[in-house]
């Protein structure tokens, strides 16, 4: 099973490089871009899951009825992208239940950092998706952790997926910076030894990043930004579609696994 998701959210990332985003800007852009990817998911009529802050939730009232009405699910994203507080995780979880009327499993700290799992565990979440089990400097040091699911304190974790051995991240920069027949190779891999791979990635992707003094990107954040990368993620799902594997919520793959406590 291929499980996407999308981490819908304020977007704030200038302000990691020194610019300034008003918030109307912030909303208006990860609004353009969850639009966008969820036609390229009604065009090829699979199911993913979105990782919601409460705050865009609240402001793309919407896009959420949207994303519910085309069946796919919603999990947590915190309540805020770039505030968190331990209460946010139960918090933003009874505030999506009553604005989405769905029972909400999930959780992903926002960029991907880590959180206590007995504090997920007493918020009432069955699984947590906010593990990138590899190197990255300055972001990720976590070799020393398991590579696919597994339970902790209560909780499923399912990491985000990296290839076997080398523990080559899968995310949504090597989708952007990778030649796409090489990242499609590498998932191929991961599928064959996995059964399952988790990827992730942000609706503001799906929008132009190229405005250098807008935004301050490096390259290897704003290369095959918006149209590209729309393009690029419907060659992918096309592709392994055409391999008969099968894309599904994360909801769907708890019914296919049996972890251990």
């Amino acid at each position: 099973m291929i499980l996407l998701s999308f981490d819908i959210e304020e977007f704030d990332m200038p302000f990691e490089y020194d610019r300034k985003i008003d918030f109307k800007d912030q909303m208006s852009i990860s609004i353009e871009g969850t639009i966008v990817i969820l036609d390229v998911l009604k065009k090829h009529n699979i199911k993913a899951t979105f990782f919601s802050t409460v705050i865009f939730a609240l402001n793309a009232p919407k896009v959420m009825e949207r994303i519910i009405a085309e069946g796919h699910e919603i999990a947590s994203h915190s309540y805020y992208h770039s505030d968190f507080k331990v209460e946010h995780l139960l918090e933003s979880r009874l505030k999506l239940e009553e604005i989405t009327g769905q029972k909400v499993l999930g959780y992903r700290m926002p960029r991907m950092q880590p959180v206590n799992e007995k504090e997920i565990y007493n918020a009432g979440y069955t699984y947590n998706s906010s593990l990138n089990p590899t190197f990255i400097p300055g972001r990720y040091n976590n070799f020393n952790k398991p590579r696919t699911y597994f339970m902790q304190d209560g909780v499923l974790q399912i990491p985000a997926s990296v290839t076997p051995i080398v523990r080559f991240p899968l995310f949504w920069l090597s989708f952007h910076n990778l030649p796409l027949f090489l990242y499609k190779w590498m998932s191929k891999v991961t599928l064959t030894k996995d059964k399952y791979i988790n990827i992730y990635f942000h609706p503001w992707e799906f929008t132009d990043l190229n405005d250098k003094e807008r935004f301050n990107f490096p390259s290897y954040i704003s290369k095959n930004s918006g149209t590209k990368m729309t393009q690029r993620i419907d060659n992918f799902i096309h592709s392994m579609k055409s391999k008969n594997y099968i894309f599904g919520t994360f909801s769907e793959f708890l019914l296919t696994i049996n972890p251990k406590d």
